[in-house]
């Protein structure tokens, strides 16, 4: 139509440089002008629209500009904007937020610390309030996707049954499945404690691991807490039990020891045990931890032992093992000299099991027992390891006992990364619910780092490092859910894993699939 109306170049000409008839362009020409008239004469708004290179104008959509710019004068970084947007139903990415606190002069916020953080508040900013998800096709971003690469392994063994059939309590508005999930994500991120409300009860990715819009506020952890008993934690980790005989994740070996949980209060109630991290005694609950030395599993733990009972853990910890004729090969426990007295020794040399554990100082040799003396230790007088079994090499002996610092090790990481010793009650009961959840997170790391060849051994701190703390997007579209993971060193490893459940679907979220892939962006 330019060549011809413009330039003015005859129609027979213009239609065999465009690879038309003649009667064809002729038809062409009477719809533009068609056109011409439908516009009230001004073609140009029809055929010659304006158009402007780059990004298109941002607009502010019910002020969400305006709460982009005030989070940022808190001090707010672009992940934590996104994340609180995305709870307030804003379907926002971090190039948006990046691009309109660019044209406004923000300046990127300095380095900071975790003081810093820790002391940052919401300023009355209040999240949505938790409930069951229902699916929609959305998109959200997440600065929690990594733990959305959990699900496979929960559904593999089975634990997401065991959580549904629990005896835990519901809450009238959340089930028992996503109640016990929710304490579960937080203690898979390695959230040091609920005493305020922080961005994880607005973060929308770890409200979908638990299958919730968002994470429960942190008075909601708080009162549910207090709902739950002893028995109940018990029968969990019994339930439990049978999952790690099921798939062979017990050897013949159980690595036992205490471990103090202090409580920074006062409370005379609270026995005084010896803490080895503040080298001195402290009001404090004592609590038992066994673990196995092959694959790190945690298989039990209890924080009701008390000094006159301590002697009795060992006892109580394989009548735990045996119930019910659940199985396993147990045939040795490993502990240290004071864990139990030799009355108990006897009473488990009678049961036919064995043990290797250091001889008390100054008592006479036990008689009718094997022991090894160790010297070499850096220390004046020899280790002395004492044991009921007389058919198994010294190399054997030693090597067992050496490897019941393990256990030392893993109880060391549950305060590191799980923050054991940062309990915020002295109630007995709701510190063992934690060491539950604790227990069961452990576990899941060691389950996932199965999947990842050469990184079995890595610490759980290490594995949510590596693989786990990652941001993203969430895409919910008909019966699929993608996440899309951005971009970092360990990433294809990650995706690699993932890739061997592709195609499940998982039942406790609407029956969905569930997609792993990389992002664009790192």
């Amino acid at each position: 139509m330019r060549d011809f109306y413009f330039n003015g170049h005859k129609a027979d000409m213009v239609a065999k440089k465009y690879s038309y008839t003649l009667s064809s362009f002729y038809s062409i020409t009477k719809e533009f002008r068609n056109h011409l008239k439908t516009e009230n004469g001004d073609g140009d708004r029809f055929f010659f629209k304006e158009t402007s290179l780059g990004r298109k104008p941002m607009e502010n959509v019910h002020g969400l500009n305006d709460l982009i710019i005030s989070l940022r004068k808190q001090n707010f970084s672009s992940e934590d904007i996104v994340t609180i947007a995305n709870s307030k139903g804003f379907n926002i990415s971090y190039g948006y937020v990046y691009q309109l606190l660019k044209n406004d002069g923000f300046k990127s916020l300095p380095r900071r610390n975790s003081e810093f953080k820790s002391k940052q508040t919401m300023n009355k900013l209040e999240a949505p309030k938790a409930s069951m998800l229902k699916f929609k096709d959305e998109n959200f971003s997440t600065s929690t996707i990594g733990l959305l690469c959990f699900l496979p392994t929960i559904m593999k063994y089975g634990i997401d049954t065991i959580i549904s059939e629990s005896a835990y309590p519901s809450t009238k508005t959340i089930n028992k499945h996503p109640s016990i999930m929710s304490f579960l994500a937080l203690k898979l991120i390695g959230t040091r404690r609920y005493g305020t409300d922080d961005l994880w009860c607005m973060d929308r990715g770890s409200g979908l691991f638990a299958g919730l819009n968002v994470l429960p506020k942190a008075a909601w952890f708080s009162s549910y807490s207090h709902r739950v008993t002893r028995e109940m934690n018990f029968s969990f980790l019994r339930s439990l039990h049978s999952i790690w005989v099921k798939h062979n994740l017990l050897s013949d070996t159980s690595n036992l020891d205490f471990t103090t949980i202090p409580y920074w209060g006062d409370d005379a109630h609270l026995e005084n045990n010896w803490s080895g991290k503040r080298n001195k005694a402290l009001s404090s609950m004592l609590a038992v931890l066994a673990q196995d030395p092959d694959t790190g599993i945690i298989d039990y733990g209890n924080t009701n032992v008390m000094h006159k009972n301590e002697s009795n853990v060992v006892l109580e910890y394989l009548d735990f093992y045996r119930h019910d004729g659940q199985g396993g090969e147990l045939k040795y426990l490993v502990f240290d000299s004071r864990f139990t007295n030799y009355e108990n020794l006897a009473k488990l040399n009678q049961k036919g099991v064995k043990f290797l554990t250091i001889r008390r100082r100054g008592k006479n040799i036990v008689q009718e027992i094997r022991q090894v003396a160790i010297t070499g230790n850096g220390k004046v007088k020899p280790a002395l390891i004492i044991t009921n079994d007389f058919d198994i090499s010294i190399e054997t002996v030693v090597r067992k006992y050496a490897r019941r610092w393990l256990v030392e090790k893993e109880i060391s990481e549950q305060i590191e990364f799980f923050h054991l010793n940062k309990v915020s009650s002295s109630m007995v009961i709701k510190v063992d619910f934690d060491l539950t959840m604790t227990i069961l997170a452990h576990n899941i790391y060691r389950l996932f780092a199965l999947e990842l060849e050469r990184y079995e051994p890595m610490t759980d701190m290490k594995i949510y490092e590596n693989f786990i703390a990652n941001t993203g997007m969430v895409k919910i579209k008909d019966n699929s859910i993608s996440i899309e993971m951005k971009k970092k060193r360990n990433l294809p490893l990650l995706l690699e894993a993932m890739n061997r459940y592709k195609g499940s679907e998982y039942k406790r979220l609407n029956n969905m699939h569930i997609n792993y892939i990389s992002a664009a962006s790192s």
